[in-house]
This record gives C-alpha cells, structure tokens and sequence, in this order.
C-alpha cells in the first residue's frame, strides 16, 4: 500500500466550535474503526460517503449552516430567483406533456427552489399535484419544512407537499429535478498505471488520514478499463481521476417508478472526453468551507462539503440503461437562455412589481452569475432525461450539445 502526499492546504480552515470539533472528531474515529476492519484502508467513496451522510454527524445531517452566506456555499436558487423563475417555464410544459403530475425534487437544500417554483406555477395557474421531496437529512427536511410553512406562496399549500426518505414508490407522473444532487454521491478515486489502474483511497495517518493507493478491486478496474476504451485519447499512465460507480443505481433508483415524464439533473460537470482529457490529469475531488476552495479533501470529515464534477456521457449511459431518453443537454447558460431569463428579468425589474433599485441590481448581478462563463454560466450543465415525451424540451432551443456525449 503506497503513501501519497497530501495537497499543501491552500488557505487556513476558518476554525471549528467546539461543537463542530467535537462531531468531526466522532466521525473521525468511526472512520477509522471502519479502516481498521478493513485492513487500515478505506475506497474514498466508503470515506465520502461517511463524511457527508453518516448520521447525526455527516456534514448534510448535522445542525450547521450549509447554504447562502452563513454556510459554504451558494447554489443556483439560492443566488437567484430567476433560476427557478426560468425552471418553472420548462417544467410547466413538461407537466403538460405529461397530462399533469408530481414534481420531485431530489436534495431540495434549504427550500429555496421549492418555494420560488412551486409559487410560480401556481401563479400561472398550473400547481404540480404534488410536491415531493426526497430528502435523506433530518435536520434539512426540518429546515425546508418551516421555510415553506413561512413562504406567502406556499403555506397555504402545504398539503400539496410530502418528504420521502426515498424515491417514490409506485407508478407516478411528472417531473424529477436535481439540482447540485450528483456532484455530492460518493466517487472513487483511481490512477492509471501502464498495467491498468489503482484505487486511491483513505488510510489513517498520525495526524488524520491520507491518500493511498493499493491494487484495484475488480469493479473499479473494470469500470476504468470500459472508460478507457471510450476516450479519443487514453488517459496515460499516473492520470489521477475518478468516477462514481454507483450512478447507474443512483439513477435507475430515482426514475424507476417514474411511468411518463422528464428529469432534470443540474450540476457542474463536462462529458467524458473533456472530463478526462490528458491535460485534466489530477481529478475534480475537493472540499468547500465558508465558501473557499479546500483541496485537503481528507480534512475535518464533516465539517465540510466533498465533491467532484459529474461525468455528464457515463450519467446519460446509465439513464438510456434505465430506460430514459436524452431529450437534451446544454450549458446553465443556454439553458437559461432560451427558457426565457431576459423576459422573466424584464419583468421582475419592472416599476410595477415595486422593487427598490438595489433589489433590481441585485437581480441583474443574480442574472449575471448565473450566466456568465466565469461564474455558473458554462461550468453548470443542464441534462434533461425523458421517459414517453416526443419532441423538442423547452430549455434546449438555444444549443444542444448531446452531441458531445
């Protein structure tokens, strides 16, 4: 089992409260325990997913600020209420192609995007059946469930909404969303070598834990000779990446019951001959605190947010293996574009709606991060997923890039 030298960190961890310390260092222990079961090394997907959804302690299941200023980090619908504004424009339509239905959301985070789309649509008059929400944290469900009870657009809905520990049992209608859901699904961490490839995974070190690489089971090895013989050019020996060998499931899972209707999967990530192009050779992994990048992806388990980029051909490989169609793929920015974000800013910044002028800049510079190419604009991608709709996806009008899958 060879030793690979952590990242220098980059920037010093805004320290921990003590009763943040005290819950990173519990899941630490845990971890360890498990290593030490297993030979005194851990997959990182075993390591991931104990730091982000280990219970009562997991960085998404404890009682902590994760979204907006006072968290980590900022998604879409936090940033903006233009993102679910535009949203609502496409699910409307999907909803109609769908003869009606259910809108599920996967990860709702703090609320944000229920609260703005399901308000939306029922201002146009055209209020999904019900709202789903799947979400495997207490603390979130808890915290999404008071924002909407608090909300002028919802609270007199409530009875439309429902959380699930899971994806919906039973034949059902409508429309998945998941936004920023794939990023965060544990992944496992490889390297090539001229016979093949190593796992790179987590051992305990005098200090925490470190990276090691040992042999590649037969799954991972498997899965990296496959994406191999898919590249225009093989990733060449000691190319460090990864890849989530459990998105096949993740997605037949969450659309299995799902009998007519679309998905829509938001994350940032690239199609697979960009993701792992040779100058691409260290992988995506890295952690977020207090809105800063944290390359020590191994510190602090639980106290801050791992993720890596979504390989956006080996989740369209594994919806059509699920029975899904492609129905489109784009950029946040195109997405966004062609659903109609000049209209809806026009008409969110209009005198009419009595906006102050901070609040109608804070719209145009919310409009500009989602767009821009070095904000959300081209990092994000949006992948729409169908099942029994024909024709064109509102959203995709203005560039569809399936091709490049």
């Amino acid at each position: 089992m060879a030793t690979i030298s952590r990242p220098a960190q980059a920037l010093v961890l805004t320290p921990l409260g003590a009763a943040e310390a005290s819950r990173s260092a519990e899941l630490a222990a845990r971890i360890r325990a498990r290593a030490a079961q297993q030979g005194g090394w851990l997959p990182y997907s075993e390591f991931m997913q104990a730091a982000l959804y280990e219970p009562g302690l997991g960085y998404y299941m404890a009682e902590r600020p994760i979204f907006g200023g006072a968290g980590d980090f900022t998604t879409a619908p936090e940033l903006s209420p233009l993102f679910a504004a535009c949203l609502a424009n496409v699910v409307g339509t999907l909803l109609a192609a769908a003869a009606g239905g259910d809108i599920v959301e996967i990860g709702a985070g703090s609320g944000r995007m229920a609260e703005v789309l399901f308000g939306e649509l029922s201002r146009r008059a055209a209020p999904p059946a019900r709202y789903r929400i799947v979400e495997t944290s207490p603390a979130l469900a808890r915290r999404q469930r008071e924002r909407l009870e608090r909300a002028p657009g919802t609270r007199a809905c409530l009875d439309r909404f429902e959380w699930l520990g899971s994806a919906p049992a039973g034949a059902w209608r409508g429309v998945v969303l998941a936004n920023e859901v794939l990023d965060a699904q544990p992944c496992d961490r490889f390297r090539i070598t001229r016979g093949g490839c190593e796992a790179i995974g987590v051992a305990v070190a005098a200090d925490g834990f470190e990276w090691a690489a040992r042999p590649a089971d037969v799954a991972l090895a498997r899965a990296v000779a496959d994406l191999q013989s898919r590249l225009p050019e093989p990733m060449p020996p000691g190319f460090v990446s990864e890849l989530r060998l459990g998105q096949g499931k993740w997605i037949a899972t969450a659309s299995a019951g799902l009998a007519g209707g679309a998905m829509l999967v938001t994350d940032y990530g690239l199609p697979r001959a960009q993701y792992y192009h040779p100058s691409r050779a260290g992988g995506t992994i890295c952690g977020f605190r207090r809105h800063l990048r944290v390359d020590d992806a191994l510190a602090i388990p639980g106290a801050q947010d791992l993720t890596a980029w979504v390989d956006f051909s080996a989740l369209a490989d594994a919806a059509r293996a699920a029975g899904l169609d492609i129905g489109g793929f784009s950029t946040q920015a195109h997405f966004l574009l062609s659903a109609g974000i000049d209209r809806e800013l026009a008409g969110l910044t209009e005198d009419s709606r009595g906006l102050s002028a901070r609040e109608r800049a804070a719209l145009r510079q919310g409009a500009a991060m989602l767009l821009l190419p070095g904000e959300m604009g081209e990092r994000f991608k949006v992948m729409a997923l169908t099942r029994g709709i024909r024709g064109p996806i509102a959203g995709f009008g203005f560039r569809d890039l399936s091709a490049s899958l």
